[in-house]
């Protein structure tokens, strides 16, 4: 993702300060991985399981299609619920800085990644 800048910059700044610095059940890497593979659903998976992986992935593109069953494939797979949490609001973050910054891509007549 880009530098942030504009007039928000410090406050998204600090938004994902929290989201990826808060003590938690997953470590402040795998909320990064996710973040960044939001932001850029396909992308590269590192520091997340394959099953986490594709749940990021859904959680970018499509959140709406996600089901019960969905997660307690990732609970037995090991993770816990805060774990699932933290991973989910980490995608969220990145799906949405992703649709911003290439909105404001659009706007500034840049051809899109």
């Amino acid at each position: 993702m880009r530098e942030l800048s504009g007039r928000y910059a410090t406050f998204t700044q600090r938004l994902i300060d929290s989201v990826l610095g808060a003590p938690g059940d997953t470590s402040s890497e795998q909320r990064r991985a996710a973040l960044a593979r939001a932001a850029r659903p396909g992308g590269p998976a590192d520091g997340l399981a394959a099953p986490l992986g594709r749940y990021v992935d859904t959680v970018a593109r499509h959140a709406y299609k996600l089901t019960d069953d969905d997660v307690a494939a990732l609970q037995r797979a090991g993770n816990s619920e805060d774990a699932i949490f933290e991973i989910t609001v980490s995608a969220a973050l990145g799906a949405a800085l992703g649709r911003l910054e290439r909105g404001l891509a659009a706007l500034r007549g840049e051809e899109p990644d």
